[in-house]
């Protein structure tokens, strides 16, 4: 990510890995694409991170114009990268065999259930240099405490991660958790309190810097937390987390 002394740019730029194949969206390829397209034109379209595509369907996708984040969804997936489409990653589960993994793409990202094993798996990412994926909605939801010991884990290993599912909300809601609620805890640290705030006036993102209960980062610390902490969300929406901004008055710039 590039320096700007714009603090909103700093810290949303890049944010959204666009996943419109995946549920709950679940479109078909030629609507996925025709979405991307409309969040390509949209004003806030720096926030736009990779288009992620299932390996199963990687043959079939055309140029999106920018990275493709590639989820291993088969066993034959990691021979089956298309080479004239730009993957700069690669998504997968835990398990064996990660280590043939980390020549595939640039970047390697492996989702790490936040339980009992959670250390175990995570020193095995460090020692291949791999980064870690965690997974705050759908089926498994991690509680508070669970998702701000994944944090703390990552951040004890210099380990970058990136978190998926259940992230179109700004804020936490319904027991659902919040992406500011995640960037608060990444670069703000006490994470089980930044993952739990629900008060939007407890928040404060202008281009001076981004706020949470007195603590203020500028845009050289956003961008560092960025760079070695959260790489981005994959969200099957770009537009509800858009709208989400919209509303608590960050977005337009």
């Amino acid at each position: 990510m590039e320096s700007t002394d714009d603090a909103r740019v700093a810290l949303l730029s890049r944010l959204i890995d666009h996943a419109p194949l995946f549920p709950p969206a679940s479109l078909t390829l030629p609507e996925a694409v025709e979405e991307d397209s409309r969040a390509r034109a949209h004003p806030a379209s720096f926030m736009l991170a990779r288009f992620v595509c299932p390996a199963s369907r990687l043959s079939e996708l055309p140029d999106v114009g920018r990275g493709v984040s590639v989820v291993l969804d088969n066993s034959e997936a990691g021979v089956r990268l298309k080479p004239d489409l730009k993957v700069e990653a690669v998504e997968t589960a835990a398990g064996a065999g990660l280590a043939a993994l980390a020549g595939l793409a640039p970047e390697v990202y492996v989702e790490v259930p936040p339980d009992d094993a959670l250390d175990d798996r995570l020193d095995q990412l460090a020692s291949l240099r791999l980064r870690a994926k965690v997974r705050c909605g759908g089926a498994s939801v991690p509680n508070v405490e669970q998702l701000a010991s994944f944090l703390r884990a990552c951040a004890e290993r210099d380990l970058v991660f990136k978190a998926t599912a259940g992230l179109h909300h700004g804020l936490r809601s319904d027991g659902e958790h919040g992406f500011l609620n995640l960037l608060a805890a990444v670069v703000f640290g006490d994470q089980e309190d930044a993952l739990a705030e629900s008060d939007p006036e407890a928040f404060g993102i202008d281009s001076g810097g981004f706020s949470w209960r007195g603590r203020h980062a500028r845009s050289a610390e956003l961008v560092r937390a960025r760079h070695e902490r959260l790489h981005s969300i994959g969200s099957c929406s770009f537009f509800e987390p858009v709208g989400e901004l919209e509303a608590l008055g960050v977005l337009p710039l």
